[in-house]
């Protein structure tokens, strides 16, 4: 079992900067993928970035690769997801997910069915 919360979300205009936090709590950190999946309202969850905490490997979203980093802190047990250069497009509900189920060939897949634990989501609005 794994506990997960997101925190860092706000309001910014187009073309700043935001962080977001996911604490994990629970079981052993370094054995799952994790990822940062996005929702905005009246579409579907769509993946935005993974890393595999053990290896370090990690995948971007077409959409925001070179934009975002996702980031982590193994002391502390802690994603991030560094976004810059924000557009309104980014705007949506931002979710912290973990499994290991989602490991495949050296990295973590983004597929929001392979993970199980899921944080309560942190917001995100962008401005224009």
């Amino acid at each position: 079992q794994v506990q997960l919360v997101e925190s860092g979300g706000g309001s910014v205009q187009a073309g700043g900067s935001l962080r977001l936090s996911c604490a994990a709590s629970g079981d052993t950190y370094s054995r799952y993928c994790m990822g940062w999946f996005r929702q905005a309202p009246g579409k579907e969850r769509e993946e935005v970035a993974t890393i595999d905490t053990g290896g370090g490997s990690t995948y971007y979203a077409e959409s925001v690769e070179g934009r975002f980093t996702i980031s982590q802190d193994k002391a502390k047990n802690t994603l991030y997801l560094q976004m810059n250069s924000l557009k309104p497009e980014d705007t949506a509900m931002y979710y912290c997910a973990a499994d290991s189920r989602a490991r495949f060939g050296g990295f973590c897949l983004g597929v929001t069915g392979l993970y199980k634990f899921w944080g309560q989501g942190t917001q995100v609005t962008v401005s224009s």
